[in-house]
C-alpha cells in the first residue's frame, strides 16, 4: 500500500491531485473514500497514476463520476503485480465494501449441483451445494434447486439410482416405497448386484456429460432384444427409462448441438434499471437460467454493467469453458484473462452474431427483457403500497426497510425467533435471520423475554457494526406480531438500548380474532384499524404471514435436528461416518457411553486415540 498524504483539509479535485507525487505508474487498485471515510468507489488501473489524474481533471466527466469525485476526501491504493491480479482483487473489493458508485451485483447465492457421491459400493445419486469436500462425480451448476430435483427426478427413473443417505442404506430390510413405484432397483436389500448398478452409474455420468444419445441408443438396443427374447417385462422396464431420458430432454427446451458448455449471459437495461439472465448450458442441455438485478447508478453503459457482472459473479464460482455474452467487455482480453487464471484452463469469451450461439445469446436476452418489465411493475406497486403504509401510519418517511419479529415454540421448547425484511423490491429473504433463544432464566413461552433477547441481540450487533446507520441495515419500521403489552415492552427494550426513532407497530387479530379485522397499536396513539378491502392491510397481513412462516419453519428445523441428535454429536473427532459406525457396533448412544476402551478400540474406523477420547468424554460426563 502507497504512503497516504494528509487530505483532511481538502475534498474533490484537490484532494485527489494531492496523491499524484507520491503514486508509481503501475498496475493496481484505487479506492475513494467521503469525509466519514465510507468507500465511494473500488476500480483497478493498468496505471494507477494516470488513472488518478484523469480524475483529477476538473471536467469531461459524466455527472456520476462528477458527484463521485465531489464527495472525495481521501484514496487508498494496493500495487499488484499485473493487470489481471488488479482485476481480481477490484471484483473481491467491490463484493466486500459495495461501493456506491459501482456497479454492484446483490444477489451472491451459491448454485447446486448433482452429486454421485463415490464413497460407498453402491453410490448414491443427489443434490449438493456448497464447497466440494465429497468424494464423488459433480455435475452442474443448475440454476436452481428445483431445477435439480426435476432432473434427478426422471434419472431416477430412467437409471434408478438410490436417493437414500448411507446410514438409512445399511438399515434397510426389505425395499422403500421407490422400488415399488419403479425408481429405484434396492441395491440395500441385494435386488442388484454391485456390478449391474455399477453400470447404471456409468449411464447415469455418460447422461449427466453429454451423451444422452449413446445412453439412448445402448437402452434402444437392450430393448430390442429383450423383445426378441420374449422378456417382455424388462423391456417394458427399458422403454419407461427410455422415455424418462427424453422426458428430460424435452424439459430442458434449450438443448443447443454444438455447444456443449457455456455460460449464456444477456443484459438488458431500461429506466435506469437492468436485468442479467444466466442461462446454463453444460452437457449439451439448458440446465436452467437465473435472472439478476444488479445495483445502477443511471448513467452507466452497457460494456461497463457488463464487465463489473461478469467480473462480481466469478469471483467466487468456477466459470466454464465459454462465456457467450449479448454485449462486450470494456477489456474482454483481460477478462479472459483473469478467469483462464482462476479456472486453470482456458475461458473464452464471445458475443456471437449468428448461428446457434447467437440464438442462445437472443433466447436469454428475451428472458432478460421479460424478466426486467415484470420487475418494474411489481416495484412500482410495492412502491405504492409502502408510501399507503406512511400515509395509513402517519409516518414521516416512506420506509425503505420494514422488519418484521415473530417467536415460535411448543411450550417454551425449542424455542426462536425470527426476522423478515421488506423493502421497495418485496421481501429480501437474503436478509431473514433466526435466532435460537439463549436465555436459561426465561420461564418456557415467555414471548416478552425471547422478544427482548432478539432486539437486544439484534440491535446490539447494529449499534457495534453499523453506528452511522450508512449501511441499509438499519429499519425504518419495525412490525411486531402483538397488542399494546408487546409493543410497550419493544419500545422499552429500544429505550434501554437508547434507540428511540424508529417507528413501530403492533399488530393484533382484533376481539374477533379474525384475519381483516386487524387492530394496530402504537406508542403515545389511539388503536387503529383499517378498512377491511385496503391494500394496506392486506401488504400489513402478507409480512405478517410471512414472519410467521418464517419462525415456523425455523423451529421445526431445530426441532427436527434436535430428534436426530445424540451425545455422540458433541464428542470431539466423532463426525458423521464415525457416528455411523459407532452407532452400528454398539446399537445406540447409550450403549457407547457404557462401553469400556477395549470395545471402543475394536469399532473399525476408530482408532485407540479416539477411542480414549471418546470414553473419557462420557466417564467425565458420568
Amino acid at each position: 500500500m502507497t504512503d497516504q498524504p494528509d487530505t483532511s483539509a481538502v475534498t474533490g479535485t484537490a484532494c485527489i491531485q494531492s496523491y499524484l507525487r507520491t503514486l508509481k505508474s503501475g498496475p493496481g487498485v484505487y479506492r475513494m473514500l467521503d469525509a466519514s471515510a465510507q468507500v465511494l468507489y473500488v476500480g483497478k488501473a493498468r496505471n494507477l497514476k494516470a488513472r488518478v489524474s484523469s480524475y483529477a481533471r476538473g471536467q469531461g466527466h459524466s455527472p456520476r463520476i462528477a458527484r463521485m469525485i465531489e464527495e472525495t476526501a481521501s484514496m487508498m491504493f494496493l500495487t499488484t503485480r499485473t493487470e489481471t491480479e488488479a482485476l481480481l482483487l477490484e471484483q473481491n473489493l467491490i463484493k466486500q465494501l459495495k461501493p456506491k458508485f459501482n456497479v454492484l451485483l446483490r444477489d451472491d447465492k451459491s448454485f447446486p449441483n448433482i452429486l454421485v457421491s463415490r464413497e460407498h459400493p453402491f453410490p448414491q445419486i443427489k443434490l449438493h451445494r456448497g464447497a466440494k469436500k465429497e468424494k464423488g462425480d459433480y455435475y452442474g451448476p443448475f440454476a436452481g434447486a428445483g431445477a435439480v430435483r426435476r432432473t434427478l427426478n426422471q434419472l431416477q427413473k430412467a437409471f434408478l439410482l438410490r436417493n437414500c443417505s448411507d446410514a438409512t442404506f445399511d438399515s434397510r430390510t426389505r425395499p422403500c416405497l421407490l422400488y415399488q413405484i419403479k425408481r429405484c432397483s434396492a441395491p440395500c436389500v441385494g435386488y442388484i448386484d454391485e456390478a449391474a448398478y455399477g453400470e447404471s452409474v456409468k449411464d447415469a455420468a455418460r447422461y449427466l456429460t453429454g451423451k444422452s444419445t449413446a445412453v439412448q441408443e445402448q437402452l434402444a438396443r437392450e430393448m430390442a432384444e429383450a423383445s426378441e427374447a420374449m422378456e417382455f417385462e424388462r423391456a417394458a422396464a427399458l422403454r419407461d427409462r427410455i422415455r424418462a431420458l427424453t422426458q428430460v430432454q424435452s424439459a430442458q427446451g434449450i438443448n443447443p448441438q454444438n455447444t456443449a458448455e457455456a455460460d449464456v449471459i444477456a443484459l438488458h437495461v431500461d429506466g435506469g434499471q437492468a436485468c442479467v439472465q444466466v442461462f446454463f448450458i453444460r452437457a449439451n442441455q439448458n440446465w436452467g437460467n437465473h435472472d439478476y438485478y444488479p445495483r445502477l447508478n443511471g448513467e452507466e453503459d452497457a460494456a461497463e454493467i457488463m464487465q463489473a457482472f461478469v467480473g462480481q459473479f466469478y469471483a467466487n464460482r468456477e466459470p466454464p469453458r465459454m462465456l457467450l455474452l449479448s454485449h462486450g467487455l470494456d477489456d474482454a482480453d483481460l477478462m479472459a484473462e483473469a478467469l483462464a487464471e482462476k479456472a486453470g484452463r482456458k475461458v473464452e469469451i464471445n458475443v456471437p452474431q449468428r448461428g446457434e450461439k447467437a440464438e442462445l445469446v437472443e433466447s436469454a436476452l428475451r428472458n432478460a427483457r421479460e424478466s426486467l418489465a415484470r420487475k418494474m411493475s411489481e416495484t412500482a406497486t410495492q412502491g405504492k403500497l409502502l408510501k399507503g403504509l406512511s400515509e395509513a401510519f402517519e409516518m414521516s418517511v416512506i420506509p425503505q426497510r420494514i422488519e418484521v419479529y415473530d417467536n415460535s415454540h411448543i411450550q417454551g421448547a425449542h424455542a426462536v425467533g425470527a426476522m423478515i425484511v421488506a423493502g421497495p423490491e418485496g421481501f429480501v429473504k437474503s436478509q431473514y435471520r433466526k435466532f435460537n433463544i439463549k436465555g436459561e432464566e426465561l420461564t418456557p413461552g415467555d414471548d416478552f423475554g425471547m422478544m427482548k433477547e432478539v432486539l437486544t441481540r439484534r440491535f446490539k450487533r447494529l449499534l457495534k457494526e453499523d453506528p452511522d446507520r450508512q449501511g441499509g441495515t438499519w429499519p425504518d419500521l419495525l412490525l411486531i406480531d402483538g397488542g399494546a403489552g408487546q409493543v410497550s415492552a419493544v419500545a422499552e427494550i429500544m429505550a434501554e438500548l437508547g434507540v428511540e426513532d424508529i417507528a413501530m407497530i403492533g399488530v393484533a387479530k382484533g376481539i374477533d380474532r379474525n384475519a381483516g379485522k386487524e387492530e394496530f397499536h402504537r406508542i403515545g396513539k389511539p388503536v387503529k384499524a383499517l378498512r377491511h378491502n385496503d391494500p394496506v392491510l392486506y401488504f400489513v397481513q402478507r409480512l405478517r404471514d410471512e414472519a410467521h412462516r418464517f419462525a415456523i419453519g425455523t423451529h421445526r428445523a431445530k426441532r427436527s435436528k434436535a430428534v436426530g441428535a445424540t451425545p455422540l454429536d458433541d464428542v470431539p473427532g466423532v463426525g458423521a461416518t464415525r457416528k455411523r459406525a459407532l452407532l452400528a457396533h454398539f446399537g445406540s448412544a447409550k450403549a457407547v457411553s457404557r462401553a469400556n476402551l477395549a470395545d471402543l478400540k475394536a469399532v473399525e474406523g476408530v482408532s485407540g486415540k479416539l477411542a480414549e477420547t471418546i470414553y473419557a468424554y462420557f466417564h467425565e460426563k458420568g
